[in-house]
């Protein structure tokens, strides 16, 4: 049997980045988007029409683990650690977080439509 769960979920967000291992990547910011889902552990009750936002969690928790958790001016080598920054992130912030996954596009080499980059699964450990 599987727990119920709740997924919250923040998508297409775009940000710059200090990210990439070549030299014409490693000096400016590099556009990024991210999307994350965030799989919640449910109360034991329903949700009640009247029911307070702190039963479950803030959607622009997720947003800002991507666009104000990123330390400014540091320079990551792979998108990978840009990933588990923010999953890092969001599990310390909210012990109901159960798993977080985190989809990364590389704008700046995504040509005609192509989705370029990764996406990361983490689980509470």
């Amino acid at each position: 049997m599987t727990d119920d769960l709740l997924q919250l979920q923040v998508s297409n967000i775009e940000t710059m980045v200090l990210t990439g291992i070549y030299s014409e990547e490693t000096h400016l910011p590099q556009p990024l988007r991210v999307s994350v889902t965030v799989d919640l552990k449910l109360p034991t009750r329903k949700y009640a029409p009247d029911t307070p936002l702190a039963e479950s969690k803030n959607y622009l928790d997720l947003k800002h683990a991507v666009t104000q958790s990123l330390p400014e001016g540091l320079h990551f080598t792979l998108i990978e650690a840009v990933a588990d920054h923010v999953c890092a992130k969001l599990f310390a912030e909210d012990e109901r977080v159960l798993r977080v996954e985190v989809t990364i596009v590389k704008l700046a080499i995504s040509e005609k439509g192509e989705e370029i980059g990764i996406r990361m699964v983490r689980n509470r450990a």
